[in-house]
């Protein structure tokens, strides 16, 4: 159980999220997204649009159907989040 699911629990939102936080800086697809965390392809695309709309994330189209998804660094609520991620795991280790 990671330090995020210890303090909030374990929700899809929060997976997705975390996915993304520890492959910070790569672009990466819905399918590989869900792949990695065990989630249905619809669950990971249900939550990323409340990500994309508070521009958590940033969405890159690859042609007309592929979506690519990477942490959006411009964001100053991006960075206090992963300022929070990775302070809380000195804390409460995985």
């Amino acid at each position: 159980m990671s330090a995020l699911e210890k303090v909030f629990g374990r929700t899809a939102q929060m997976i997705v999220l975390e996915n993304l936080m520890k492959n910070r800086g790569t672009f990466t697809y819905l399918s590989g997204i869900a792949e990695e965390t065990g989630l249905s392809h619809s669950s990971v695309s249900r939550v990323i649009e409340p990500l994309l709309a508070i521009e958590i994330i940033t969405e890159k189209k690859v042609g007309k159907q592929i979506r690519t998804f990477t942490l959006n660094d411009a964001n100053p609520l991006t960075g206090f989040l992963m300022d929070f991620y990775d302070e809380l795991g000195t804390f409460l280790p995985d």
